[in-house]
Formats: structure tokens, C-alpha cells, sequence
């Protein structure tokens, strides 16, 4: 299969499986179908040439599939009623399936919220998010967490269950449930940006998707800044992803990374994206304009020493009045030894000891605090604890070489 019809095919997916749920219902079997039609426009697509509206064919020949699959299953009962319950809840206009359909009503968004329904839990909402929406096989989730197939299978199968029968379409309340959309996006690619287990640092796969994703809700919703702000924020982030390894293989912190392998395209599109969000924001900005910005003036700075820390904890010292949770507060901390010195930000961590003990980043972040204050034998115990509690192996040889450096 060409990247052409590749690429088509997995934009198009999720807005054919919303168009099918949203008309006839039936999760499971509208992706069924929905699978049937990308099969059968990846064989002859190749072959005759992409048609001038690929998404309506795509929904015409899905909606066949499906109805045929409903009328096989419905054709040993209830025959007289069957027509009634096949006919679309919101019928075809005169205009094909899919023809002049506006990106403000896309389906995918209705689907974002339909994958992200209170009711599901986080890992579940990840999981119909990747496979409905992102059109990842339930293989390629399971490979992205690291648990087995039938393990994936099962989450994904209990939260269809948990959704049947759910009304399609954004809820009353949407923007109440927007967060919701934009934390799992936000989950995806910090799955994928940083894995939490395994022996790869980053899976380029789901840091992708969760960047393609957010692109498609900020085509939706342009207007709102949050939206724009996760958008900038992944840009920002991953803009680094080239630097953070070295030649062989090791993983680069900020402050040693070549700057000159960063994607100042992404950089920029970023800046601007926050620019414009902040600006719009009249001082309210939310929690994903302020952690890009922080990640603008990272990227911003020709040089880790010329890096505007007293600006980063500025806008850290707003972030965590609307989020006062451990994480933020953990990079605050060194922000705040940055500015005011290590023996400073190792008396913020103290605080964090009991939300942070079972993790790794307390540890790792107070063996580079203690390292820069000169104890290396603190430090060095630090290193050492922090490594024997991450799952990820690229990290468990950063924080053991880091140790090994500081031994006498």
C-alpha cells in the first residue's frame, strides 16, 4: 500500500466510524465495517487511483457492509421492522455520504467525547481513544503498554460495553467534558514522549498520534485556548525529540542536549500557537498555555545558561495555584534551586516526600539538586534509589552512569 493511501485511510477512519455510529448505532459493528472498507479501498485504491471524495466512499461502502451485517443478524426475526430500524437516524440528504460536509461538523470530536465518557476509567479511555480514534490496532496498544494482546483486548471489549447505548453526539455539557478529552491526549503523548517501562525511551507511535489528534481538535475548536495550548505544548516538547539520545543510544537531560538537532519548524509553529493563545487569554491563562510557555522559553534560550529560569518560575508559581498537584510542584522545585540554589529546592522537595516516595523522579530530582550542592555521597545514594525504582531501562542507565560519574 502506498503512504498516500496509508496516510488517507487513518484520516479518515475515525471520521467514517463516527459518521457510522452517530447514524445506525451499533459501536461494534459499525467498526467492524468500518475495517471491511479500509480492506477494501486499500486493494483497489492502489489499484484504480484514490476516488475525488475518499471519505464518502469510504462511508457508502461502510454503511453497506454494516446494513448488510444487521440485516443477516436481524433476518431470523422482526423482518417488518427491520427496515424501520436500519433507516439512519439523521437520513442522507441529497448529497452523497460525506460530500460537503464542513470540519466543524466532523464526527471525530463526537467520538473523542464518546471514548472519554465519565464513566470509563483513564487506562479505558486511552485505550477506545487509540483504537477507535486513532485507528491503532489493539496489537499496537498492547505493544505501546507493554501488556499482552488479550489483556488489551478485554479493556477495549469492557469499555465498548460500557458505551453501548450511550447517545452519540457531544454532550449537553460538552466543554464540561472537553478536559477530559484534552488529559487523555495529554496521557498519550507523555506515554509516548517518555515511556514509563521497556528498554525504548519514547514510542514514536503514540507521540505522534496524540499530536495528530490534538491537530484534528484544534481544527474543530480554534478558538479555545486550552486546546491550543496542549497543541503548542506537544509541538514544544517534541521539537526536542532528536537531541535526547546520544550516539549511543543514552539519554541527553535538557542541559546537555545539542540545540542544533531541534525542530525549530516545530519550535516555531509552537511559539506562535501559544503566542496567540496567551494573548487571547487576557491573563487566564489555563494549565496547558502556561506549561507551553514554560516549554517556549526552554526552547527559546540559545543556551542552557542563558535559559530565563526566573521566568520559568514565575509562570510555574501561576501553575501551581490551578494545579497544586505533585508533578508540577516537583518541577517548581527546580526551577526554584535554579534561581535560588540547590539547598533551596532540596528543602521544596520535603514537602513531596510522601505523594512522590513510590516513584522515581523524587529520587532522580534530588540527586541532581544534592549534585549541584556538592554532596556527592547523598547524591550518589539518590541516583541509586531512583534507579531501582523506574521501570524504563534507558532511564535505569542514566541514573546508574550518573552515580558511577560522582563515585570517588
Amino acid at each position: 500500500m502506498s503512504i498516500e493511501v496509508e496516510d488517507l485511510l487513518r484520516r479518515h477512519a475515525p471520521q467514517v466510524l463516527g459518521a457510522l455510529v452517530r447514524r445506525y448505532g451499533h459501536f461494534d459493528a459499525a467498526e467492524d465495517a468500518v475495517q471491511e472498507a479500509l480492506l477494501a479501498a486499500a486493494g483497489q485504491w492502489v489499484d484504480k487511483g484514490v476516488p475525488d471524495n475518499p471519505r464518502g466512499w469510504l462511508i457508502k461502502v461502510a454503511s453497506r457492509r454494516l446494513t448488510d451485517a444487521l440485516r443477516s443478524e436481524e433476518a431470523r426475526r422482526l423482518r417488518e421492522e427491520r427496515a424501520a430500524a436500519l433507516t439512519p437516524r439523521d437520513a442522507f440528504t441529497a448529497s452523497p455520504p460525506g460530500v460537503d460536509r464542513a470540519p466543524s461538523e466532523d464526527d471525530t470530536l463526537s467520538l473523542l467525547f464518546l471514548c472519554c465518557h465519565p464513566d470509563l476509567t483513564p487506562p479505558a479511555q486511552i485505550a477506545l481513544t487509540l483504537r477507535a480514534v486513532g485507528g491503532l490496532t489493539t496489537a499496537e496498544i498492547a505493544r505501546a503498554y507493554l501488556v499482552p494482546e488479550a489483556t488489551m483486548a478485554q479493556r477495549i471489549s469492557r469499555a465498548k460495553q460500557r458505551v453501548k447505548g450511550v447517545r452519540f453526539g457531544r454532550p449537553d455539557q460538552w466543554e464540561e467534558r472537553l478536559p477530559t478529552v484534552l488529559h487523555t491526549l495529554y496521557l498519550i503523548f507523555n506515554e509516548g514522549y517518555t515511556a514509563t517501562s521497556g528498554a525504548v525511551l519514547r514510542r514514536a507511535e503514540l507521540a505522534g498520534e496524540a499530536i495528530r489528534l490534538t491537530r484534528t481538535v484544534h481544527r474543530l475548536l480554534p478558538e479555545d485556548h486550552e486546546v491550543t495550548g496542549l497543541l503548542a505544548l506537544m509541538l514544544l516538547t517534541d521539537a526536542r525529540r532528536a537531541a535526547r539520545t546520544g550516539p549511543h543510544g543514552e539519554l541527553m537531560p535538557l542541559d546537555e542536549q545539542d540545540r542544533d538537532l531541534w525542530d525549530k519548524a516545530a519550535i516555531e509553529e509552537g511559539v506562535a500557537l501559544v503566542t496567540r493563545a496567551l494573548s487571547s487569554s487576557r491573563g487566564r491563562a489555563g494549565p496547558y498555555q502556561l506549561r507551553a510557555a514554560i516549554a517556549a522559553v526552554h526552547d527559546e534560550a540559545p543556551s542552557p545558561q542563558e535559559t530565563d529560569w526566573r521566568e520559568i518560575l514565575g509562570l510555574y508559581d501561576v501553575l501551581v495555584r490551578q494545579v497544586p498537584g505533585p508533578v508540577e510542584r516537583l518541577n517548581r522545585a527546580v526551577a526554584v534551586a535554579m534561581v535560588h540554589g540547590p539547598r533551596a529546592g532540596l528543602a521544596e522537595l520535603d514537602a513531596l516526600e510522601e505523594e512522590l516516595a513510590s516513584g522515581h523522579r523524587l529520587d532522580a530530582v534530588r540527586g541532581h539538586l544534592l549534585e549541584r550542592a556538592g554532596d556527592t555521597a547523598a547524591a550518589r545514594a539518590a541516583y541509586e534509589s531512583a534507579a531501582r525504582k523506574t521501570l524504563s531501562l534507558p532511564e535505569q542507565r542514566y541514573l546508574h552512569a550518573r552515580s558511577a560519574r560522582l563515585k570517588p
